[in-house]
């Protein structure tokens, strides 16, 4: 079970929303390289990292920030976020990302998805933001009439190297995990299934790491760690034990 610490970028900066909404931003720091660094520095093997201004506009916005994170760190990084073409797919893998996330355009253009999977194979995760149990898309700002395993089920065959499950409900509130959610998606598909939103603490972390939880491969957090409710050291020494 992999931890990944979330740096989501808003105008450069490191910020954290409510719900995915974009008015309802708090600013945690304004050097996303050094924010990387000090993740990497703590164990973690991953870093997830979030263009939000890229989500809404549809296009690459943070891209100096972005490149700053890798020009800073060697773990692997993993990007989404406006990222809604095979030109843009190619393009973060060249600079060095190390798996893309396509959300909206999972919805939009599903067969585009399938391309980059089979094109690029291990390097594209898909984005499975619900509301309701539903699809939300650009930028969470809409929410589609499809259901999240029947998205998740679109792209079983497809060589996709994860799914980024995220409650919109609790993203950022910090009321913990949809565990219930997020083991019905991952039990149901065999692409590994990543639980995103609402991650509180240590106990989430503990519950994760439960064996009835084995098929959820990997959680985000982000609010827990920025106001201290989660201590890094802490967590990459828990889900490193238990691996071994």
């Amino acid at each position: 079970m992999i931890l990944y610490p979330a740096i989501d970028l808003k105008s450069g900066e490191v910020v954290r929303l409510r719900q995915g909404d974009m008015a309802q931003a708090t600013v945690y720091g304004t050097d996303p390289a050094a924010t990387a660094k000090g993740f990497q520095d703590a164990g973690f093997a991953w870093i997830h990292v979030v263009d939000l201004d890229g989500a809404f506009a549809g296009q690459t916005v943070n891209l100096q920030a972005v490149e700053a994170v890798l020009d800073c760190v060697n773990i692997p990084v993993q990007l989404g976020g406006g990222i809604r073409n095979m030109q843009g797919v190619e393009g973060w893998l060249k600079r060095g990302i190390s798996r893309v996330i396509l959300g909206t355009a999972a919805v939009r253009d599903p067969d585009f998805v399938k391309r980059a999977a089979k094109e690029f194979p291990g390097k594209v995760a898909v984005g499975i933001d619900a509301k309701g149990g539903r699809v939300a898309v650009e930028g969470w700002a809409e929410v589609s009439d499809l259901a999240s395993l029947d998205l998740a089920k679109r792209f079983e065959d497809a060589g996709i190297a994860a799914i980024i499950y995220t409650d919109i409900g609790r993203d950022g509130l910090l009321k913990g995990l949809d565990f219930d959610g997020t083991r019905t998606l991952a039990e149901a598909v065999s692409i590994p299934v990543i639980a995103s939103g609402g991650l509180a603490g240590i106990e989430d972390v503990k519950t994760l790491l439960k064996p009835k939880n084995r098929a959820i491969a990997g959680a985000i957090t982000g609010r827990a760690l920025y106001d201290g409710r989660l201590d890094p050291l802490e967590a990459v020494a828990l889900t490193r034990s238990v691996a071994q």
